[in-house]
């Protein structure tokens, strides 16, 4: 069977559901993942906001993959970016193309948004995940900084 890509909506809880439980194996954070959901009002809220961009993978109807992006408008043009912030594929579906898959169809998503490039950070001790973002674009090296709130 293939695998399809789906843009989420405000109507579609379960399969963002399904993508938080992919994250949480994925990235070895249940707790983050699935302890503390947002209840359905917030969680419809964000899905329906257009500039949260949420696709899945699925395998039939299981979602297998996916990614939560945001698109920034910028000041000094008329143009946006798209930060990709997490994308995840369960592994037993890891390989396949899925994240490129997925990256694509956000890709033809943004390019009539007026996004102007996609940009994603990956951790140094995730060489697959730097091997898939080298292989389709250009790698920068930058520091990430996380400044308290107040």
């Amino acid at each position: 069977m293939g695998y399809a890509f789906k843009q989420l909506g405000a109507e579609d809880l379960p399969l963002a559901r399904g993508l938080l439980a992919v994250f949480g194996e994925a990235f070895a954070e249940p707790e983050t993942y699935g302890a503390r959901q947002p209840d359905d009002a917030y969680l419809a809220r964000l899905l329906g906001k257009p500039q949260v961009l949420v696709l899945v993978a699925l395998d039939g109807a299981t979602v297998v993959g996916g990614l939560i992006a945001y698109e920034l408008e910028k000041l000094e043009q008329a143009r946006s970016e798209i930060y990709i912030y997490d994308l995840a594929v369960a592994e037993a579906h890891r390989r396949r193309g899925l994240a490129t898959g997925l990256i694509g169809t956000l890709g033809k998503i943004a390019k009539p948004r007026g996004a102007w490039v996609m940009f994603v950070q990956a951790d140094r001790t995730d060489p697959p995940a730097i091997r898939l973002y080298e292989s389709l674009g250009t790698r920068e090296d930058v520091h990430h900084f996380d400044i308290p709130v107040g």
